[in-house]
């Protein structure tokens, strides 16, 4: 080949370039959306656990109040 000559890419080859990018485009897509759905999940199980964990707390106050009357109903 002289200097002058010019390459030509082939069109089957861009094509298959630009199917990839699409591709490509469209699974990055739907992969931010499952990263946000599960963003909200944990969002919403991070809320779920402090309830959780304040209800156990509830439990323990009222599991004492509960043994301090049944101590005192004893002494009687």
């Amino acid at each position: 080949m002289s200097e002058h000559q010019t390459r030509r890419v082939p069109t089957a080859l861009l094509i298959a370039l630009t199917v990839q990018t699409v591709g490509g485009l469209v699974w990055a897509g739907g992969a931010a959306a499952r990263i946000g759905t599960l963003e909200e999940r944990v969002g919403e199980q991070r809320l779920v656990s402090e309830r959780l964990a304040r209800l156990e707390e509830q439990s323990v106050a009222t599991r004492a109040a509960v043994e301090r009357i049944e101590t005192r109903l004893e002494q009687r």
